[in-house]
């Protein structure tokens, strides 16, 4: 009977494609800190409907919501080099197109794919925030910057939680189209060992379980941050303080 399935090829290839594992994470969690800061720029600059940035963000959120990501690193891949010729030609500059690393096309396009996600979600955590401890911050002679950073950007990324965690499991999974901007990654290099091999099929249930595992830990790091900052948030609340005292 021919060999059809490789069971041991499956668990021997594992190590080899653990190798580019710091890639496919550099890739998620850069992104994803980009996509943070990005996205709660934009949820900010839309709350406060801000003259002209705010049209802007809004066509910015509409157009990466409606296109597939496939197609946005390819229109980085591309279009990057296009406008480094145009800066070149009107300004008088040097940019070396040839030489900008492929990893920068893979980081913008997924930055700002996760920017305009994460935005929604940080703008719907932003605006949960009770408006009682908005008041009473103001009536402290808080700047609206001090208001952001001491009680509303905080009780709101509990809130925001879960669904970046969700988001960040979509991104690492994401990372494995990051090949067609020739970075070698998880994905990329499962194809160059299969196509070595013609064991398709075992590379990619070898892929598959190395992603599985990845989802399964970062699934658990999000359950427990939540579960400590909630803990945290309820027991600094004036009720709970009162409870304890009880």
């Amino acid at each position: 009977m021919p060999n059809i399935l490789d069971v041991g090829l499956i668990f021997a290839q594992i190590p080899t494609l653990l190798a580019y594992l710091p890639v496919t994470l550099f890739i998620t969690f850069f992104s994803m800190l980009l996509g943070i800061i990005f996205g709660l720029m934009i949820a900010i600059v839309k709350m406060n409907k801000i003259p002209i940035l705010s049209p802007i963000a809004t066509v910015f959120v509409s157009f990466i919501r409606g296109t597939p990501l496939l197609v946005q690193l390819y229109l980085s891949f591309y279009g990057i080099p296009i406008l480094l010729r145009y800066i070149n030609y009107f300004y008088g500059t040097d940019y070396n197109i040839n030489g900008i690393p492929s990893m920068l096309f893979v980081l913008i396009a997924f930055s700002f794919n996760e920017a305009a996600y994460n935005s929604e979600t940080i703008r719907a955590a932003l605006q949960s925030v009770n408006k009682g401890q908005i008041e009473a911050a103001q009536s402290l002679g808080m700047t609206y910057s001090q208001l952001l950073r001491r009680i509303v950007i905080p009780e709101a990324f509990i809130v925001a939680l879960p669904n970046l965690g969700n988001a960040m499991i979509g991104l690492l999974k994401g990372t494995s189209l990051a090949f067609v901007c020739s970075v070698t990654e998880m994905t990329g290099r499962g194809k160059t060992l299969a196509g070595h091999s013609y064991r398709y099929f075992e590379v990619y249930i070898s892929l598959a379980l190395i992603y599985w595992v990845l989802t399964i830990i970062i699934e658990l790091i999000v359950k427990y941050l939540e579960k400590r900052l909630t803990i945290s948030d309820c027991a600094n609340t004036p009720s709970y303080r009162r409870g304890k005292l009880l």
